[in-house]
């Protein structure tokens, strides 16, 4: 019967990858690693196109609350009842009306010793399948690149409220929506934060900054920020932590060696405050804040020879 089908509708795609399973069927790589636990199906990185009848089977299930124990239990029955089914969940034909199962064997309907199965796999149902590797990613693919395109809208618009000394809720509002159409707008999520920073609501701020770094890890920013949050808050060991976060990520990042330069010259530790000062000179040898790192790297000199004549 599949094969007259895939004649008639033109030619599936020859097998699906893991992740390609998992988006068509809405369910998340647990969950297939259940089935696959439970020896509903077996195991398999690639999944041919009579497997997906299967795979759809076991997910209205689920959808359904079938419990898989309670399925794997019924499929055991009815590999044991008709001896010449390999696979009950391909090679049957299963009706219910919600609450009973039955399966249509030569024509007639045979109720299972326990457990539930599902819904036949309909034509139409196939037909779906057969545009997916095309047409459904064609516009899956259509859908996404207008959803960051509208983000990216609305990112900008947050710039211009902020350049226009809008009110934060405004400034809030336009990032929020730029996260709303992309979830993967981490900017967006610092920028948010940083506009908490000012109010200086430190826990909404936070609770951005580790969003953007969910989001992306090494957004050597969202540690900038993140380390300049615990230093206003007098957390010196977390703010250390995540400057020198940001300078594994950007070894030349000149506002995390100056900053890091300041904080190890506070807490006693001339050395490293030394090597921080001369490699923020080399990122950034002139400007206001150059000036100042001389003058500091000067003074920790200066002490060190009057320490060492000291003694």
């Amino acid at each position: 019967m599949l094969q007259s089908l895939a004649v008639a509708e033109g030619a599936p795609k020859q097998s699906y990858s893991r992740d390609e399973v998992c988006r068509l069927l809405g369910v998340t790589p647990a969950v297939l690693e259940g089935w696959e636990s439970r020896g509903l199906l077996a195991r398999q990185e690639e999944y041919l196109f009579h497997d997906l009848i299967a795979l759809r089977t076991l997910q209205e299930l689920r959808r359904k609350r079938f419990h898989p124990d309670r399925v794997g239990k019924i499929i055991a029955s009815l590999r044991q009842r008709l001896s010449h089914i390999r696979n009950p969940l391909t090679e049957l034909k299963i009706l219910t009306d919600g609450r009973r199962l039955a399966v249509a064997v030569e024509g007639q309907k045979m109720e299972p010793i326990s457990g539930q199965l599902l819904l036949d796999f309909d034509r139409a149902e196939l037909s779906r399948l057969l545009q997916f590797p095309a047409k459904r990613a064609e516009q899956d693919g259509r859908r996404e690149t207008l959803r960051k395109s509208e983000s990216q809208r609305w990112f900008d618009k947050g710039l211009e409220l902020e350049n226009a000394s809008a009110s934060p809720s405004q400034i809030i509002a336009a990032y929020q929506r730029a996260i709303e159409m992309d979830g993967a707008n981490w900017a967006a999520h610092v920028n948010i934060g940083t506009t908490y920073f000012h109010l200086k609501k430190w826990q909404e701020a936070e609770q951005h900054y580790r969003k953007a770094l969910e989001v992306n890890p090494r957004y050597a920013l969202a540690h900038f920020n993140l380390a300049n949050l615990f230093d206003e808050r007098g957390g010196w060991e977390g703010a250390l932590e995540h400057y020198l976060l940001a300078l594994q990520i950007h070894p030349d990042y000149a506002d995390a060696h100056y900053n890091i330069a300041l904080l190890y010259q506070t807490h006693g530790e001339p050395l490293k405050a030394v090597r921080h000062w001369k490699a923020y000179l080399k990122a950034d040898p002139a400007g206001y804040w150059a000036g100042i790192a001389r003058r500091e790297l000067a003074k920790l000199r200066a002490g060190a020879i009057l320490e060492g004549n000291g003694r």
